[in-house]
């Protein structure tokens, strides 16, 4: 593969060196302003127009030069201006945003190259070499970009999350729990495999995806998994088939779980990893015998069951929950 330096594929120019706190905000009509994050593509805000000031068009790239994640990169979607310490990039011929993006990895993976406040990007990023456009990876063609997700709720009917309506119910009486089976180091990755759940707080607790093993335990799909050590107490909602590794609780709800309270329950139980640590482990005798707190109903005799609707009905409530 030959490398070329990035200067012959864009036209690069130093951004618009904005300090955001001498501009007026304006979130309705304003221009994107784009920082040095490495979130929500680098957008921060939006600013009033600027009289004088080149507001740069969508489709460029952006390109932090400092910062805690140096050399985050993006293609912007929206006209904007930005920050300090920012580089624009304009293709010098028209290109797809599957190349451009695929242009962004290849900055941000010279970051290694460089440090924050140490040896910054500001005069090698125009030299920095990257694949010539003749190898682009014709492949990369065919992946679905997911489109943006909508805002709706699944429904309009809010609910109040009522603390005096919540009792404590123990896990084990909620769930059967046991333990994965799979040492990751010693799996087949596949890109169309099934997912391999870890100890990971990223990603939805997927480590890889890997080819079916009739060896190891591939657990059904609508179950929670928690991981009992590294990131300990990190909760996910599967709903596809998986394998997990030892570290990996795998809860099985002996009720009707669906993937509304489903994504509640993660999130209740998620919150209780405060209490534990590299050095106190959530193994599943102890996980059994942990109480968390859940909406609830009195059912016969003052006694008290878990609210299920209510959650399920809860999550629908909230924006984004169309999506799911």
């Amino acid at each position: 593969m030959k490398k070329v330096a990035l200067s012959v594929i864009f036209n690069i120019e130093y951004g618009n060196q904005l300090d955001l706190n001498k501009l007026d905000i304006d979130l309705n009509d304003g221009v994107n302003f784009i920082s040095r994050s490495r979130e929500n593509l680098g957008v921060y805000t939006k600013v009033k127009k600027i009289n004088n000031e080149k507001i740069f068009k969508k489709g460029s790239i952006t390109t932090s030069l400092g910062g805690s994640y140096l050399l985050s990169s993006f293609v912007q979607k929206e006209d904007f201006y930005t920050a300090q310490n920012i580089k624009v990039l304009t293709p010098k011929q028209p290109l797809s945003d599957v190349e451009k993006k695929f242009y962004c990895y290849a900055i941000e993976n010279n970051r290694f190259r460089f440090t924050s406040h140490g040896r910054e990007s500001n005069k090698t990023l125009d030299d920095l070499l990257v694949p010539q456009l003749e190898d682009f990876p014709k492949w990369m063609e065919n992946i679905e970009i997911p489109k943006k997700p909508s805002k709706d709720s699944f429904h309009n009917n809010q609910k109040n999350l009522n603390s005096d309506r919540w009792n404590f119910f123990e896990l084990g009486r909620l769930f059967t729990i046991e333990r994965g089976d799979v040492v990751a180091r010693e799996m087949h990755s596949n890109r169309k495999g099934i997912p391999l759940i870890s100890s990971t707080a990223k990603n939805n607790g997927v480590h890889s995806l890997i080819v079916k093993n009739h060896e190891k335990h591939l657990f059904d799909k609508n179950k929670l998994t928690v991981a009992s050590n590294g990131a300990v107490g990190e909760t996910f909602y599967q709903k596809r088939n998986f394998y997990c590794t030892h570290d990996i609780n795998v809860l099985t709800p002996l009720f009707p779980m669906n993937k509304y309270n489903g994504i509640f329950l993660a999130t209740v139980i998620g919150n209780e990893k405060y209490r534990f640590n590299y050095g106190r482990k959530w193994g599943t005798r102890k996980m059994e015998k942990s109480k968390i707190k859940l909406p609830s109903k009195i059912i016969k005799n003052d006694e008290h069951a878990p609210d299920w609707q209510f959650m399920e009905d809860y999550v629908k409530s909230l924006p984004y929950s169309s999506n799911l």
